[in-house]
């Protein structure tokens, strides 16, 4: 990290964002190809698989993806110490994230564990519910398990160390993928477990990827510098409060976006399986997208997090601007490529005739949205990256719960729109979200870029 107040220009930082980037955007994929694997395989199961799939992963998303916002604190609070050098504070601040993210993941068990008992009555077709019930608890058990590795990862990520978990999840995604082969089909010794099997195979890779992080961080000796700090006792308790100060925005933000997708999964079944089955494969692929985006813009809050704790707000600015430019680019590409070929990547998941034409419609609203999502990914990671995080949480309130329920209700049923009508709120909600994330950080480092220190 050049410690300088030179401004670096736009080359260097689209080579340091993919530097870092691309290794998150794989480790990203990481956690949508586990779904995705499931999704296809248990898929060419059997349709009523693939809408059982469909409830619980969506279900099962939201409280993922809350945890995954939160342990998103540790980039903020590490990045500025690894900047600045101070490798045992850092360390400290890694058993701190450990200890806060898992008792989040205990709390998350136990809210979900309660649900259980309650998804009879979500309003989901009867049928579906032996295969609902089983898949559900098993990967239930997994919640704990991957709020502890998403802490692991953030830490990594925010010394920079962003392809030691890159690999870590492309070989628990191998070993995913062939459980799932195993579990699935009853492939020699092994049971014909269906749906079921696929829960099992993601638990186990995820009990796997957690093992495997922590090995490396004990027995690497690069990770040495950390350990004074990381095997302390003393001082944790103010890190932990700090950490959860700004995960709880973090990840109610992130969980509320996600709420938007999955109670609109819900809205889905209400109309048939079919259109479960058909949101399910589209989550899927706009999940794909996401993590791509979010690859780079998490890229965007380590480099950010860098130049705020050296005090360099010119290429704290340029940084996340020439973020945003990476995700417009990449954004328009994916954009052309999936809505010409949408039927060819729908095959891929299910034969049904049905489900395909469901998704085809889905397209143009997952078109339009493209450029909102990129926009607030971008400047909610550069919100995190200046630990700005509070806003967050109202504004993904105002967007993701205020607006954009009601308008998935009001389009999807009131005027008759269907599955499609359901979706289109998405492009409006997400554009809303990212002018209000650039506001909020053109207000917070415009004064400081007009100083004098930082010219």
């Amino acid at each position: 990290m050049q410690t300088s107040r030179q401004t670096i220009s736009y080359g260097r930082h689209v080579h340091a964002l993919a530097t870092l980037g691309i290794p998150i955007i794989i480790g990203q994929l990481g956690t949508i190809i586990q779904g995705l694997a499931d999704t296809i395989m248990v898929g060419h199961f059997s349709a009523h698989s693939l809408a059982a799939a469909g409830f619980v992963n969506n279900i099962m998303t939201l409280v993922l993806i809350f945890a995954l916002g939160y342990s998103y604190a540790i980039t903020p609070v590490v990045g500025p110490m690894h900047a600045r050098e101070e490798f045992a504070e850092a360390g400290k601040a890694l058993k701190a994230g450990l200890q806060a993210n898992g008792l989040l993941g205990a709390a998350l068990f136990l809210l979900m564990g309660t649900l259980y008992f309650f998804l009879d009555r979500m309003g989901q077709p009867a049928e579906l519910l032996p295969e609902i019930r089983p898949y559900y608890l098993v990967v239930l058990v997994s919640l704990p398990v991957q709020s502890l590795f998403n802490a692991f990862k953030q830490f990594f990520d925010g010394i920079g160390h962003t392809r030691a978990p890159m690999w870590i999840m492309i070989g628990a995604n191998v070993f995913n993928i062939v459980g799932n082969w195993l579990l699935i089909y009853g492939v020699g010794p092994f049971p014909q477990l269906g749906l079921l099997g696929a829960g099992i195979s993601t638990t186990l890779s995820r009990v796997l990827m957690l093992a495997v992080i922590y090995g490396i961080f004990v027995a690497n000796p690069a990770y040495r510098k950390y350990h004074e700090g990381f095997s302390t006792r003393d001082g944790l308790s103010g890190l932990r409060n700090q950490m959860h100060r700004l995960g709880r925005p973090l990840g109610l933000q992130m969980g509320m976006e996600t709420a938007s997708f999955s109670l609109c999964a819900v809205m889905q079944g209400w109309l048939g399986a079919g259109p479960l089955a058909a949101h399910q494969v589209m989550t899927n692929i706009g999940s794909t997208c996401f993590m791509i985006y979010y690859g780079i813009g998490a890229a965007v809050a380590i480099r950010v997090s860098h130049f705020h704790g050296l005090g360099d707000t010119a290429n704290l600015r340029r940084t996340a601007f020439t973020g945003y430019g990476m995700i417009l680019s990449v954004g328009i590409v994916l954009a052309l490529l999936i809505s010409t070929s949408i039927h060819e990547i729908c095959s891929l998941f299910t034969d049904d005739a049905e489900i395909q034409r469901i998704v085809a419609s889905l397209a143009l609203p997952f078109v339009l949205y493209q450029l909102g999502d990129g926009l607030q990914i971008n400047f909610g990671n550069a919100l995190r990256g200046i630990a700005d995080v509070r806003p967050l949480m109202r504004y993904a309130f105002l967007c993701y719960v205020v607006v954009s329920l009601p308008l998935s209700y009001l389009l999807g049923f009131t005027f008759g729109g269907g599955p499609a009508g359901i979706w289109m709120s998405y492009p409006v909600a997400l554009t809303l979200a990212g002018a209000l994330f650039l506001r909020r950080f053109l207000h917070q480092t415009r004064a400081a870029a007009q100083s004098p220190a930082h010219h």
